[in-house]
């Protein structure tokens, strides 16, 4: 048993956890951040995605004691009080999300796929980078118009700050 101390969603965390824990059941399982979804637990789904540091992870391949003294944000820690984040409305008003199961990982790897590009992005770029996130409900049509709004949105939030 290790404890490993790390924030998650701007809240210094500290747990009690096996070695061979998973930061995607850190988590879940003792943080109780169930926004965080398992699909697969082959890393091939996306559903499991997080920030580490700012950037997108498949939290189903990381060891929660390899986040130790990172920074750690999850769906549940996007939003400010009860104002979505851009991606989490564009998702809303763009119908980018049927069954859900796949949608918190999908905005968490949108949202890094956004500040990569600057936002400078087109519909195949979305497309391509989203390789690494299933959804087997949509067909991806509504969650491409929603990145690409979102990006717009992001950038006025921006240059609003």
């Amino acid at each position: 048993m290790s404890t490993v101390k790390l924030t998650v969603n701007g809240k210094a965390v500290s747990a009690e956890v096996e070695d061979r824990t998973l930061l995607v059941h850190l988590l879940r399982d003792h943080l109780n951040l169930t926004g965080t979804h398992v699909g697969c637990d082959t890393s091939q789904c996306g559903a499991c995605v997080v920030h580490i540091d700012g950037r997108a992870v498949k939290s189903c391949t990381v060891l929660a004691g390899q986040a130790a003294g990172s920074t750690v944000t999850t769906i549940e820690g996007i939003a400010k009080g009860n104002e979505l984040h851009p991606m989490q409305a564009a998702f809303r008003d763009n119908h980018g999300l049927q069954c859900g199961y796949c949608t918190p990982g999908m905005i968490m790897s949108a949202i890094d796929i956004v500040h990569r590009h600057n936002g400078n992005l087109d519909e195949a770029t979305v497309r391509h980078e989203l390789e690494g996130n299933i959804c087997r409900c949509t067909g991806y049509h509504n969650i491409v118009k929603a990145v690409l709004d979102a990006a717009g949105r992001m950038k006025v939030a921006q240059a609003a700050e």
